[in-house]
């Protein structure tokens, strides 16, 4: 199943929907109580999943094209970011992989939505840059979890791009700062359900900014997978139903081109993970 929050026609702030090449329904509509945002919906597990699977067969759709789009995630418990996750990205950055993965948290103030807009002050930083990744929304409390048992406590998959401020981020010994202005974490614009993505390492992901395409990979290339960044989070730590992962970006980045392709006023920068989806990002900036 596929799921975006969307905000419809005569109405100003977003709700789950459901979706279908046919057009989005309101989860809410759909059964008694329904819920309103991705987290509740997780929250009501199987039983509630399966109902809404039942019920969206028959409704009523509007076109996408007539509703915009809200983040993938509105509220999440956590948002937990890995870095240098791809070699390829490590080395163009001149930044070591170590033997555990590099992980920091995002501020839920940089969440942002599909065809939104981002702003920066160009006095903090003019060296923004994209980064595609696979967004992992964790459905089932994860605590001390097997890599075998892993991938169970997945509800779905998303796209994030995790923009960062590269002059922020050498300057500063932690990352979350430099990737946590406001609009920098873009995600969705749709949720997509584990059963649908048996295998989250065969993956094809990107950016491309008009028709030039800066980010070619696959997430086969990930140092760590999916199931061994869940494993590893989950030493001691609970990682509660709705918390959201983004599992690292390959090589391509904007920085490290020659020359720079950053991210500035009037770019539209997309972002995509197959059987997922593309994400757009439209930037603009400020004195």
């Amino acid at each position: 199943m596929r799921f975006a929050h969307v905000v419809l026609p005569d109405s100003d702030s977003p709700v789950l929907a459901h979706v279908t090449d046919d057009g989005v329904v309101a989860v809410s509509s759909l059964v008694a109580g329904g819920p309103s945002t991705l987290e509740q919906l997780i929250a009501g597990g199987d039983d509630l999943l399966r109902s809404v699977e039942r019920a969206a067969q028959s409704a009523e759709r509007i076109r996408v094209e007539d509703v915009a789009f809200g983040p993938a995630v509105l509220a999440p418990p956590s948002i937990m970011a890995v870095g240098l996750n791809y070699s390829a990205h490590a080395g163009e950055l001149s930044l070591k992989s170590d033997d555990t993965p590099t992980v920091f948290t995002l501020w839920p103030n940089s969440l942002a939505a599909h065809e939104g807009t981002t702003t920066w002050s160009r006095a903090q930083t003019e060296s923004v840059d994209y980064e595609a990744e696979l967004g992992v929304i964790i459905g089932r409390a994860a605590r001390d979890v097997s890599v075998e048992d892993a991938l169970d406590h997945v509800f779905g998959y998303t796209v994030v791009n995790d923009i960062s401020a590269r002059n922020i981020q050498y300057s500063e010994a932690q990352w979350c700062r430099c990737k946590s202005l406001d609009g920098f974490t873009p995600v969705g614009p749709y949720v997509v359900t584990a059963d649908e993505i048996p295998d989250p390492q065969a993956l094809k992901i990107w950016t491309r900014i008009g028709d030039e395409m800066l980010q070619d990979a696959t997430t086969a290339q990930m140092i760590r997978s999916v199931a061994t960044l869940i494993s590893h989070l989950s030493r001691g730590i609970t990682l509660l139903p709705g918390t959201l992962i983004s599992t690292g970006s390959p090589g391509g980045s904007g920085y490290s081109r020659t020359p720079q392709v950053l991210l500035a006023d009037g770019t539209t920068v997309s972002v995509g993970v197959e059987h997922i989806g593309e994400l757009t990002t439209h930037c603009r900036t400020t004195e």
